[in-house]
């Protein structure tokens, strides 16, 4: 083998680990970039796979009306979200769950088929005509309660990201 086809060759072996570590590099850039987030209150945690936003606006829910806070943060037409209001006593709050459930699945167009005291959500509708898959839990601790759910095109959210979500949610 002639010299300069030697050194070719070398070069181009040298250039090989570069090329694969430049493609390794541009793959760690993750769409989850998950991150604690402790709400302004104090009152709630989770991680969230992207720098969440939170808005307060006036519901009704289930007939009570109550200043919800969402929480959210949205990653490939994903969206994460912690949802929490405060009802005027324990009673109230464990009321307003089944009905946050049920305004839910009517928004994505799903039939509730949970039973009595069901804490989790996990259903199949369609917002606009297009699939939508809703995973949410909901709980109330004293007059303070929360929904977290998950919302997003059907099929394209990867389960193990919408569960370390849903798990990660702890209330004080």
């Amino acid at each position: 083998m002639r010299p300069s086809t030697v050194r070719a060759l070398l070069r181009a072996l040298l250039l090989v680990p570069i090329i694969l570590a430049g493609a390794l590099l541009a793959g760690c850039n993750p769409p989850y970039n998950w991150r604690d987030y402790t709400s302004d209150d104090g009152r709630f945690k989770a991680l969230f796979p992207a720098k969440p936003a939170a808005l307060a606006r006036t519901v009704d829910v289930g007939g009570l009306q109550v200043e919800m806070t969402m929480t959210a943060a949205k990653v490939d037409g994903t969206t994460f979200a912690v949802g929490t209001a405060v009802a005027p006593d324990p009673a109230r709050a464990q009321a307003a769950l089944p009905a946050m459930r049920l305004a839910l699945l009517r928004n994505i167009g799903a039939p509730d088929a949970a039973t009595p005291g069901d804490s989790r959500v996990d259903a199949t509708g369609a917002v606009h005509g297009a699939p939508m898959h809703l995973s949410g839990r909901f709980e109330a601790k004293g007059s303070r309660f929360y929904q977290v759910i998950v919302l997003g095109p059907a099929g394209k959210t990867p389960p193990e990201q919408v569960e370390q979500f849903l798990t990660s949610f702890s209330s004080f």
